[in-house]
């Protein structure tokens, strides 16, 4: 199963000597599509299981970062009033929880749905695009990249390790 809005195959290497946007575009498709690919071929009841003393999964993790997507790219850039308030810190903690009808296949596909709208939204504005932010007063396109490639690759990183836990695979296309 895959998913097309998601393209394993566009690593950041193919863009060594592009612009700083294709550059921060890459970085950015690129941990999000290993996120996505450490839940594909497991069962759902897979990406539910902890393996740590923290409620972490691969299934919390798609989720999360679904909502992550959605919050820096729908809500701060957009300036989208459809999204409501900020996230709380209750909302950023309860982000990772996962519902009974959570599956591999909508998790994967609500994902991707939420990448290819922050691709979309992305496009509208060019880099030094500034939009105001409740915590931090005002950012710029080129920052929410920045911190969405961190964002994005720090879990990307803990998916690496619970998917090894789960199956013993590893390596950056499971």
């Amino acid at each position: 199963m895959t998913n097309p809005s998601i393209d394993p195959t566009l690593p950041p290497l193919l863009v060594l000597t592009g612009g700083e946007r294709e550059v921060l575009e890459a970085f950015l498709d690129f941990h999000r599509a290993m996120v996505a690919r450490k839940a594909l071929g497991l069962s759902d009841e897979d990406i539910r299981r902890r393996h740590v003393p923290s409620s972490t999964t691969l299934g919390g993790l798609l989720k999360h970062l679904t909502i992550v997507e959605r919050n820096w790219f729908r809500r701060v850039l957009a300036q989208d009033p459809a999204m409501g308030p900020p996230p709380t810190q209750e909302d950023a903690d309860g982000s990772f929880a996962l519902d009974a009808e959570d599956t591999v296949e909508t998790l994967v596909a609500v994902y991707g749905e939420a990448c290819a709208d922050s691709r979309r939204i992305a496009a509208r504005f060019s880099l030094d695009h500034v939009v105001p932010q409740a915590e931090l007063g005002q950012v710029s396109l080129r920052w929410i990249y920045v911190h969405m490639i961190e964002e994005t690759a720090r879990h990307a990183g803990h998916a690496d390790i619970l998917r090894e836990l789960t199956d013993g695979a590893t390596g950056a296309v499971v």
